[in-house]
């Protein structure tokens, strides 16, 4: 073959493309790549070098999970328009993948800030924290709201805000202050979803920047309200006035089985 020298072997195009050359025999099997010339005598591939930006496409399709469908309709028309509108199609894709990611990221740090916590902080401890302020989704309910339309609403509301599952986003409930004040200790008016990811809608919930009285609680429920009352001594103590709502969410569930091991963050904010 006279222009052997001139080409390249699968071999040497498959390793300068970083890839396995049956990837190649592949391609070339299904009519997507073809080599520039093959041998007749022996049925050997060859490549020029100036496929190399062809071949280049394709992976790139590849890796962003084009089908070989998309990328054979795509290689029997190709043009600029229609490159550039499966560019943009990709492009979207691949940005609410990373959006998805960061919410992943996000949700892994809680859970690590979270066992953090567990593992170097006396939970006993009472404190006053600065907090970022932070947008939630609520779901309005009341004492009447059973648990299962409490588990209702809450999924209708991660399905609406595209999470792929529940534990994607933080969550608690809300009661008012001024329900604890009055002793109202089952008086919770919201449960809410801290998503993620930045998002901008009406009808959020705007938990305000500033200080918070930050207080835990272990065990059971109905022992909530003693805790309730060491955090308002505590505020008093402090000289600081609560207002707005408690915040609060449990942040050990993933690796608790008895509800007595259950530990609940509670946060109020301080008055300025």
């Amino acid at each position: 073959m006279e222009k052997s020298d001139k080409l390249l072997t699968i071999g040497q195009f498959a390793a300068l493309h970083g890839i396995n050359k049956k990837t190649l025999m592949w391609y070339d099997e299904i009519d997507l790549f073809r080599p520039v010339f093959i041998q007749p005598e022996n049925g050997y591939r060859y490549y020029s070098y100036h496929q190399s930006s062809v071949l280049e496409t394709i992976l790139l399709f590849r890796e962003l999970d084009v089908s070989i469908g998309e990328i054979q309709d795509f290689m029997k028309n190709r043009s600029a328009a229609s490159l550039e509108r499966l560019l943009k199609e990709k492009t979207a894709e691949l940005e609410q993948t990373m959006e998805h990611l960061r919410a992943v990221r996000k949700t892994l740090d809680n859970h690590r800030r979270n066992m953090t916590t567990l593992l170097t902080m006396d939970l006993s401890e009472i404190s006053i924290v600065e907090k970022e302020e932070s947008c939630l989704v609520t779901v309005d309910i009341d004492p009447g709201t059973s648990f299962e339309k409490q588990v209702e609403m809450i999924t209708a509301e991660t399905k609406k805000y595209q999470l792929h599952r529940l534990h994607d986003a933080s969550y608690g409930s809300m009661i008012s202050v001024e329900k604890l004040c009055q002793g109202d200790f089952d008086g919770y008016s919201s449960l809410f979803i801290e998503i993620p990811f930045p998002i901008k809608r009406d009808g959020l919930h705007i938990q305000p920047q500033g200080r918070y009285v930050r207080g835990f609680h272990k065990g059971r429920w109905e022992n909530l309200p003693s805790r309730y009352q060491e955090i308002f001594a505590f505020a008093r103590r402090q000289g600081v006035e609560l207002t707005g709502f408690s915040y609060e969410m449990g942040i050990n569930e993933n690796v608790v089985d008895r509800v007595e091991d259950y530990i609940v963050q509670i946060e109020i904010p301080v008055k300025d």
